[in-house]
């Protein structure tokens, strides 16, 4: 087209633009105010025609520029009905910036001019001198006032006009509904309309209450938070508005700022260029116009919206005033602080975060809601203004709950309103909200209905998706003309999709901005982008569904933009979804399946993952968008079952998506929300949820509002347990809501109303629903205001009630506990009344009551209320009235009362001022109730405690549990079980004057038994005259007097009473620690106090086990001994009864003294033992103490450890055992050595003698080796740890012939350096030496042979590690020369198990004697020979060697050097060796010329076929082998076959041993066969060897000609009945048979009765394990062994024995050892098995674990322990004794048993009592493995 056309067309394309305009003059000014928000569009215009109106305002349209008419143009096209001939040109022409009317070119580019320069200050205008300063300060008011009237003006012409156009600010509508608000802090500094109660209660806050404060001065700065949507800018606005309405009265100035804005302004501003560039400027003087703003600052409010937008950081400065600039975020720290614009208001929104520390400390906090239920109908109400529309609106909300969820969001309800305005007509009631399921659907449905003539343009779309998109990733929500390509302007201002607005970004500079009109608009076009662009692949999409953490009050200061687009990419994932993705994405569905498929297995795997609380509400968002029912329940039921949320805000919208969520999940789940920041409504999201078991709440933001919100979701709770509502504010309001609705959940089993404030009518509120809930366990109404009247009907309550258990109140704390009753709900919710009928009274009387009021502040007049109405309530279990005023008259009165009031366990009456005179009230009310247990009282420690024992009705289950216990008792059958009484009258200030009256009073409790007197000043009159009053007391248990200042008098004193007082055995006194203790007999219960034993009954003294004599105990520590002390305290020993033991202690005790005490000591024939405990001792005390065997005869064992500890033991005269003498770690050394000796040579028999940890050295040993032949030591010498070496080993070795009588020796010296050596009482004929780690070298082993070679009685030597190699072993070996005898040596080596079979053999050639014997274990590393002396031949060797005397090979030389020294071997032992094949060519060869070899094993060795062929090869040649044994080896069957052909010629074998070999076939077959030629067979041991019933049958034909077979083993082969059975015949021939073992075969009654019927008679061992035996089998054997006089050893373990253990009426006499282990023997069958037990005196192990004992069983073997005298062992692991039948044990072991070790572990006791019981009683082992003592060498 050629220029002239050109304008002819756009001068006609003109003209019809200005007339179709004309046609819709308020369209035009909408898009006018749209793309110029600043401009005033009511100034000239109503003087011109509509034509010229028209001109004008495109005209200024485009005068913005090329973009704006550009956009403007397409909004024409798109919104406007323009005929398509014209469309066309239009947009060629002016759609694309071509060309422009030439009319409308000049100021194309115009800008408004600068005011200021950017940086310029603005000087202050003077006012003159004083004559013109009053005219000044008028025209500072006139142009104050006239720029305050231009503000509100500006403001009116902002707001005004009633339609919300495109061109007006989003914010307004005329359907405003003010959100909830609510006060964030427990402290607010606010005067709100309703007074103070307004904050306490959560109500909502109005919007006058913002600005109303107690502070005159200072920053007046108040901060609201709300999440996205809520509505905070929209309150911003709307406050504008109403200041221009002049609503806002107070103020006369109000500024607006956006930080989305100001982020825009990149340069430094001062405070009035923020507020009159940035905003409006005056007319003129604003110099004068800032002063009056100063002047007037309380009177002036400036809103700042979005401070979590804000960009720019706070720069901190010294000195800030009105003209310094500064960034925007400084000033507004300013005007926070009060620095700049003091006094003024400041008001600033923003979503929860970490606020800036800008923020003064005292600035409010207001959280912004959203809408309820009710703002949302109203809000519905507005909208729709036809009547059946509205009612049609309503109804859908009110059916759909994902509705209700979205409208409780503002900005959601307004995008729900606009689809029901659009979707109601036409549709049927429910079909409008259907489409609506969720928030994403809103939006889609949203831009559905604003689409130009019904279709939506897929291009403007995307491109509108993309600038969102591009928009949040770089956090831009403001767009400028550039950034929006003008058609895509264009389609999202005709949708209203935009909105524009003026902004500054910079003094003089103001330019157009346009954003979406919400951010989640923003974000949901972004999702749609992501979802619907063939430009983001999958990956890039899940690169985005990710879950924000949003602990945002802690961390983040700026929340980010894409917090709710993984929401929308979930919901856009929604099948529902695909239709309109598929028409955006210009796609197939498959295609838009595909990416749908990506964004749900993104959540898949987030759901499996472990969140936080804030991702789960995220997550549960997301879930809910999809509409998935299948990860719905994927990520219900991956959800903990305890589910916190902590510190971070939460709405009616999240708890709403959770709840849909939970609706999946099939296992209940507890919520806690704690410190979380809650819309008020929200509970009501919880309505129908039946996972929710445990529900709390504790934060201070819940009032009464949310109560009563939470009131009308609980009884559709149906499985809630547990309901806590702690640290809130809710009061006597929400009580009213919370009480009906709790009496409609009668499932609840715990309420919580802690920390609530609620005063006594809510309390009291509370617990009249106590009847209502059935199953409640738990009230807790701690930490509130009760008052002390209030609680007193609390305890009538508690009394009355028939459920409640407990009422526990102590200062803040007031708990009810209850036990829910036998009636069932129903039953109780009919009875209201709480005692209102017979039932529920026999109910209050059947029950216990726990009722404990602490520091309540309860005096004497409540005690008497109290007391009435416990008197009509039920038993009472504990009464604790600690901390309150009681006073003497109160607590005499509660304890005259506590008789009457039946109270079981304890009344406690502490720190409730008790005096000294009201100790004796009480002690004489207390003493007359039968039931006091203890009294105890301390008025130092303010205790004040009376302890009950049950009453007789109460102790029947006690009695049961304890009848083992009564039955030990010796009491007569009419003699009552009185509970023993424990006084305590502790730190008290008592005197001797006030003794006889307290003894008086006690003379009332007919069974005292532990009287406390300690911590008083009794002094030593006091002593001397309780002395005297202690006989009228009765028998006591125990008297304490510790703490009362007593001397050494009065203690000796006090030992007289042994005389006098039968009870008194043990006086425990300690002179530092002022401890005097006098005790009776420890035994019983009282011996583990402290232990939690069960309770036994009083008075049990366990005496069934034989009166033995109790000895009397005196224990005196802590003090100085002086001979005078010594003499004055043996004298007045002298005159107590005994048996006595003396356990002294002191720091030092000096030689004198010592000797003062043990001259003392031959005249104290009652005594029984002597301690000296933690007393050091002179280094001449061990030569002391020596002496003593003959200075007193009667000593037994004199035992010094460390010179500090001494024990000794005294006998009596008819005890004729041996002296045992022990100085251990006593520092002696060579110098002590020969007096020692000397003086121990005077004993008769010296039994032991412990030398150990000494200083002796190699010559003090020597020394004492020198002198052993005058000791008369008959037992063992241990000289271990003397620091000896080598030396003394080679001297031990050399000393040993000058010793006749020593039989054993052992040296180690090693880190352990034991040295032990074992004597007899007569000369021993053969000795035995074992060296261990003494590291012999080359030159010691000369040495040793040496002294061995003297040595003629030693018969044994064992070298353990030392050292000895392969040379030196040679070389001892060739120089061992004896003239006669046998030497055995062995060897234990860690080289002997390297060196194999031949290397070893081969030094078996090197023996100067004979080698008799040869046994080699590769695994334990040993070599053992026997060598005769002196050497001699063998004529067969001699001969055969001389048939092999070629010596051309090293292996022939090898074998005729073996032929030469092992020609008269009798033993070889191969055990766990790898035999090669040339080793067994050796044997082999060697074999064949053992003529005398009598046994021979190879036992779990690894052999080659080829191998084992050359070994029984030689074997053949063995004619006169006695034992074979190669059990536990690898054969196949070929070799199996081999070894059987060997065994037919052996006829001279009388035990074979083939066990753990495969037996079947044909070598079972050859087996039998061989059997029938080995007639002198004495043991057969088969086990393992799978011979099954046919070998078993084999076997049966063949026993009857194996007539001397004495053992036989066929465990585990898997012999049934058949086999048994044949088996058992044919052993009845075997009439010398000693051992029978048939273990692990499934044999069963039939096999054992037949074995019963006959058994051997002589036989000694009988293993049946695991075969099968029954109860009846079990009886019938036991007969058939009962009285059999041979039998040793027993096994039936792992047989259903239950109480058919054996029964024995005449006993076995040489029974060792019976195994019943895991037999299913319990209680009922121990008292038959004890008493078979008693009948078997050899009995030296039981084992008895894991059975069923209980402690019955405990009794029944503890009383037969002291008749076992043999018994070293019983295993009772795993059984069901509990610490009662441990003690029982105890009892039963301190009765002189000889047991070494009781095995109790995993029996029901805890580690605390078995550590007590350990301690008490060593033998006891709870212990997992085995810590049985070994016996003592040579025993």
């Amino acid at each position: 087209m050629d220029p002239v056309s050109l304008q002819l067309g756009t001068s006609h394309l003109w003209s019809w633009l200005v007339r179709l305009l004309s046609k819709d003059p308020e369209w035009l000014n909408a898009k006018v105010k749209f793309f110029l928000p600043k401009m005033d569009l009511s100034s000239g215009d109503k003087a011109q025609d509509a034509a010229q109106g028209v001109i004008l305002q495109l005209g200024r349209l485009h005068t913005q520029g090329r973009a704006t008419w550009q956009a403007f143009i397409h909004c024409v096209c798109m919104e406007l009905d323009v005929p398509l001939d014209l469309e066309v040109p239009l947009l060629s022409t002016w759609g694309h910036g071509d060309g422009f009317p030439s009319q409308l070119e000049p100021g194309e580019e115009s800008q408004p001019a600068s005011q200021l320069h950017h940086g310029l200050k603005r000087p202050y205008q003077s006012c003159g001198s004083s004559p013109r300063l009053k005219q000044c300060k008028n025209q500072q008011l006139e142009l104050a006032r006239r720029y305050l009237q231009l503000l509100k003006t500006s403001a009116q012409q902002r707001y005004g006009g009633g339609s919300p156009g495109p061109g007006q600010p989003l914010a307004f509508h005329q359907a405003y509904i003010p959100p909830i608000l609510q006060w964030s802090r427990t402290t607010v500094p606010f005067h709100t309309q309703e007074g103070a109660a307004l904050a306490e209660d959560g109500a909502d806050v109005s919007i006058r209450d913002l600005f109303n404060t107690r502070a005159d001065k200072g920053p007046r700065v108040t901060v609201l938070l709300g999440k996205a949507g809520m509505g905070k800018t929209t309150l911003a606005h709307r406050l504008c508005q109403r200041w221009a309405d002049g609503q806002l009265d107070r103020f006369q100035a109000l500024f607006l700022f956006e930080f989305r804005q100001l982020n825009l302004v990149t340069c430094l501003l001062t405070l009035p260029q923020l507020l009159f560039d940035l905003y409006v400027s005056p007319e003129a003087g604003s110099d004068s116009v800032f002063r009056y703003l100063e002047d007037n600052a309380d009177r002036v409010l400036l809103i700042f919206d979005g401070l979590d937008q804000a960009l720019h950081p706070h720069c901190s400065r010294e000195k800030e005033g009105p003209e310094d600039p500064s960034p925007a975020l400084a000033l507004f720290s300013g005007l926070c602080r009060g620095t700049l614009l003091p006094g003024c208001w400041v008001l600033a929104t923003s979503r929860p975060g970490k606020l800036p520390d800008c923020l003064p400390v005292e600035a409010a906090t207001v959280h912004m809601w959203g809408f309820d239920r009710p703002r949302v109908e109203e809000y519905v109400g507005r909208v729709f203004s036809d009547p059946l529309w509205q009612e049609a609106a309503l109804a859908e909300l009110r059916e759909s709950r994902p509705l209700q969820s979205m409208c409780a969001v503002p900005a959601l309800c307004r995008v729900t309103c606009l689809c029901l305005h659009r979707l109601l007509p036409g549709s049927s009631p429910g079909q409008a909200a259907a489409l609506l399921p969720t928030v994403t659907q809103n939006y889609v449905q949203m831009v559905a209905t604003l689409g130009p003539r019904g279709c939506l343009p897929p291009e403007s779309l995307l491109d509108l998706s993309e600038v969102a998109l591009r928009g949040l990733e770089t956090g831009k929500i403001l767009f400028s003309l550039g950034d929006i390509h003008p058609s895509t302007m264009a389609f999202g201002a005709a949708l209203g999709l935009l909105t524009s607005f003026c902004i500054f970004t910079g003094p003089g500079h103001q330019d157009t901005g346009y954003a979406f009109t919400h951010l989640s608009l923003q974000e949901f076009f972004a999702a749609l982008y992501l979802m619907a662009s063939p430009k983001v692949d999958k990956t890039a999409l899940v690169g985005h569904v990710t879950l924000n953490s949003h602990w945002v009050l802690r961390t983040k200061a700026r929340p980010g933009l894409l917090d709710h687009l993984p929401t929308f990419l979930a919901g856009l994932a929604s099948c529902a979804c695909r239709p309109f993705l598929s028409l955006v994405a210009q796609q197939d569905e498959t295609w838009v399946s595909a990416k749908q498929a990506a964004v749900m297995q993104a959540l898949r795997k987030l759901a499996a993952r472990r969140l936080t609380g804030p991702k789960v509400v995220a997550l549960c968002h997301c879930v809910g968008e999809t509409q998935e029912p299948e990860l719905a329940s994927l990520v219900a039921q991956s959800l903990p079952c305890h589910l916190s949320f902590h510190n971070f805000p939460l709405t009616y919208t999240d708890l709403a998506a959770l709840t849909n969520i939970l609706g999946h999940r099939n296992a209940p789940i507890h919520l806690d929300f704690e410190g979380c920041p809650l819309e008020p409504h929200c509970p009501e999201a919880l309505a129908g949820c039946k996972q929710v078991e445990n529900l709390s709440f504790k934060s201070r933001k819940c009032g009464d509002a949310f109560a009563e919100a939470l009131s009308k979701s609980l009884p559709t709770m149906g499985n809630l347990k547990k309901l806590g509502l702690s640290g809130s504010k809710i009061t006597a309001r929400g009580i009213g809501h919370l009480v009906p609705a709790l009496r409609l959940c009668p499932q609840l089993e715990e309420v919580s109303f802690q920390d609530n404030q609620l005063k006594d009518w809510a309390v009291l509120n509370i617990v009249e629903v106590l009847p209502c809930l059935p199953r409640l366990q738990k009230l807790d109404l701690s930490r509130n205001n009760v008052s002390v009247s209030t609680l007193l009907c609390l305890t009538k309550v508690a009394v009355a009630c028939p459920t409640v258990r407990t009422l526990q109140v102590r200062e803040a704390d007031l708990i009810f506990l209850l036990s829910p009753p036998t009636e069932t709900a129903a039953e109780l919710q009919g009875a209201p009344d709480l005692l209102g009928n017979a039932g529920q009274r026999k109910e209050a009387q059947g029950r216990s009551l726990t009722l404990r009021l602490q520091q309540c502040q309860l005096r004497v007049h409540d005690v008497q209320e109290l007391i009435a109405q416990l008197q009509e309530g039920p038993r009472l279990d504990v009464v604790d009235l600690s901390g309150n005023q009681l006073d003497d008259e109160g607590c005499r009165l509660m304890a005259e009362a506590a008789s009457q009031l039946r109270i079981a366990r304890k009344l406690d009456l502490s720190d409730n001022g008790l005096s000294v005179d009201g100790v004796h009230c009480v002690l004489s009310a207390a003493s007359t109730c039968e039931t006091l247990a203890e009294l105890h009282i301390s008025l130092l420690h303010k205790t004040a405690v009376l302890t009950f024992a049950p009453e007789q009705d109460q102790q029947k289950g006690i009695w049961r549990r304890a009848a083992l216990w009564v039955s030990l008792t010796p009491l007569m059958p009419s003699e009552p079980l009185l509970h023993p009484t424990r006084i305590r009258l502790t730190h008290c200030g008592l005197q001797a004057k006030h003794l006889e009256p307290l003894c008086r009073a006690l003379r009332g409790s007919c069974h005292l038994s532990h009287l406390d007197f300690s911590g008083n000043a009794l002094g030593d009159e006091g002593a001397a005259q309780l002395a005297q009053l202690l006989p009228g007391l009765g028998a006591l248990q125990s008297l304490d007097l510790s703490e009362n200042g007593l001397s050494l008098d009065a203690v000796l004193m006090l030992a007289l009473c042994f005389a006098t007082l039968q009870w008194l055995l043990h006086l425990d006194i300690s002179s530092e620690s002022q401890h005097v203790v006098l005790r009776g007999d420890r035994r019983g219960r009282d011996r583990l106090a402290g232990g939690s034993l069960p309770q036994f009954p009083a008075g049990a003294q366990f005496l069934a086990f034989g009166q033995r004599c109790v000895p009397r105990t005196f224990c005196l520590s802590q003090c100085q001994l002086e001979p005078l002390s010594l003499t004055r305290l043996c004298e007045t020993l002298e005159k107590c009864p005994g048996p006595l033991e003396v356990k002294l202690s002191c720091e030092v005790l000096s030689d004198k003294s010592l000797e003062t005490l043990l001259h003392h000591l031959p005249r104290l024939p009652q005594l029984r033992l002597l301690q000296l405990s933690q007393t050091s001792l002179s280094p001449k005390s061990p030569l002391l103490l020596a002496d003593l065997f003959s200075l007193c005869p009667r000593v037994q064992k004199v035992d010094l450890r460390s010179l500090c500890h001494v024990t000794l033991h005294f006998k009596s005269s008819e005890e004729r055992e041996g002296e045992c003498c022990g100085f251990t770690d006593c520092g002696l050394s060579q110098e002590h050595v020969e007096p020692l000796c000397w003086l121990l040579s005077k004993c008769e028999e010296l039994n032991q003698l412990d030398l150990s940890a000494n200083m002796l050295g190699d010559d003090g040993l020597q020394c004492l080796l020198e002198c052993l032949p005058q000791l008369p030591i008959s037992g063992s010498l241990d000289l271990s740890h003397n620091s000896i070496s080598l030396e003394s080993a080679l001297g031990l070795v050399k000393t040993l012939p000058s010793c006749p009588r020593v039989r054993e020796a052992s040296v180690n010296l090693g880190s352990e350096q034991s040295f032990w050596m074992h004597f007899s009482r007569q000369e021993e004929a053969g000795k035995t030496l074992r060296l261990s780690q003494c590291s012999f070298g080359s030159e010691h082993v000369p040495r040793l042979a040496a002294g061995l070679n003297q040595s003629l009685k030693l018969t044994a030597l064992t070298l353990s590690q030392c050292c000895l190699g392969l040379e030196q072993l040679t070389l001892l070996l060739r120089l061992l020369r004896w003239p006669v005898g046998l030497f055995s040596l062995r060897v234990e080596e860690p080289w002997v198990g390297k060196a194999g079979v031949l290397t070893l053999l081969e030094v078996c050639t090197q023996a100067s004697g004979n080698v008799t014997e040869i046994s080699i274990s590769e695994t334990q590393q040993q070599l053992c020979l026997q060598l005769e002396f002196p050497h001699q031949e063998n004529p067969e060797a001699v001969a055969l060697r001389l048939a092999h005397c070629d010596l051309g090979t090293h292996h022939n030389l090898l074998v005729w050097r073996l032929m030469e020294t092992c020609a008269r071997l009798r033993q070889l032992s191969l055990s766990q060796v790898n035999l090669c094949d040339t080793s067994s060519l050796l044997l082999q060869s060697l074999l064949q010329s053992l003529s005398e070899l009598k046994t021979f094993r190879l036992t779990s060795s690894c052999v080659s076929s080829k191998g084992l062929a050359h070994v029984m090869s030689g074997l053949s040649h063995c004619h006169h082998l006695e034992e074979l044994d190669l059990s536990n080896n690898r054969f196949g069957e070929e070799d199996t076959k081999v070894l059987m052909g060997v065994l037919e010629g052996m006829c001279r074998l009388k035990r074979l041993n083939l066990s753990h070999l495969p037996l079947g076939g044909a070598a079972l077959a050859a087996l039998t066969q061989g059997l029938g030629h080995m007639t002198l067979l004495q043991s057969l041991r088969l086990s393992h060897s799978q011979i099954r019933d046919i070998g078993a049958q084999h076997l049966a034909a063949v026993l009857s000609e194996l007539t001397e077979l004495r053992k036989i083993d066929l465990s585990g082969n898997g012999i049934g009945p058949a086999g048994g059975l044949r088996l058992a015949e044919s052993l009845a021939l075997c009439k010398h048979l000693e051992e029978l073992m048939l273990g692990y075969n499934v044999l069963g009654n039939d096999t054992v009765l037949r074995l019963a019927q006959r058994l051997p008679h002589h036989l000694k061992v009988l293993h049946l394990p695991s075969s099968g035996l029954s109860l009846e089998g079990a009886l019938i054997l036991s007969q058939a062994l009962d009285g059999c006089p041979y039998v040793e050893e027993i096994s039936l373990a792992e047989n259903s024995l239950a109480i058919g253990v054996p029964h024995f009426h005449q006993g076995l006499p040489l029974l060792r050892q019976i195994d019943l282990v895991s037999c299913e023997i319990d209680n009922h069958a121990a008292k038959p098995l004890a008493a078979s037990l008693v009948l078997c005196p050899a009995l030296e192990e039981i084992l008895l674990s894991w059975n069923l004992l209980g402690d019955e069983a405990a009794a029944e073997l503890a009383q037969v322990l002291p008749q076992m005298g043999r018994l070293k062992k019983m295993d009772l692991e795993k059984n069901r004794i509990t610490a009662c039948g441990a003690w029982l044990l105890v009892e039963g072991l301190a009765q002189g048993s000889g047991i070494q070790v009781i095995r109790l572990w995993n029996n029901p006791i805890s580690p605390d009592v078995a550590q007590h019981l350990q301690s008490q009683e060593p033998r006891l082992d709870f212990a997992f493995f085995d810590k049985q003592p070994q016996p003592p060498r040579g025993s």
